[in-house]
């Protein structure tokens, strides 16, 4: 993954991507099977390498930090947003999704909230 000179480059705020967060440490959220892919929503862009993301968990719990974001290739989805993090864009894989704004604007203020 490293050596992928060309990344996902062509990212959007609100797009909901397949991406390759690897093996984690003790609580972090890492993906799974063979690429350790796990779907996150992108938040912010900040340059064509680097993204703010927040992973999706198809586990609902009930606390500030999981918040709905709908059915995302046929499960119900929820974002985690004690986990945010910054990546590099060579993570980013396919598109499952695109964010509605409404739904969008309501994670964006629980992070606002949460810092």
């Amino acid at each position: 993954m490293h050596n992928n000179e060309k990344g996902s480059n062509f990212y959007r705020t609100r797009d909901i991507r397949w991406c390759s967060l690897g093996i984690n440490v003790g609580f972090e959220q890492d993906g799974t099977s063979e690429a350790y892919r796990r779907p996150v929503l992108i938040i912010r862009g900040f340059s064509v390498h680097v993204c703010l993301v927040v992973p999706l968990t198809t586990s609902k719990k009930k606390n500030p930090y999981h918040i709905s974001v709908g059915i995302i290739d046929d499960r119900e989805a929820f974002v985690i947003l004690s986990q945010i993090r910054l990546i590099d864009t060579k993570r980013l894989h396919d598109r499952l999704a695109i964010l509605d704004q409404e739904k969008f604007e309501e994670i964006r203020k629980a992070i606002r909230d949460l810092i």
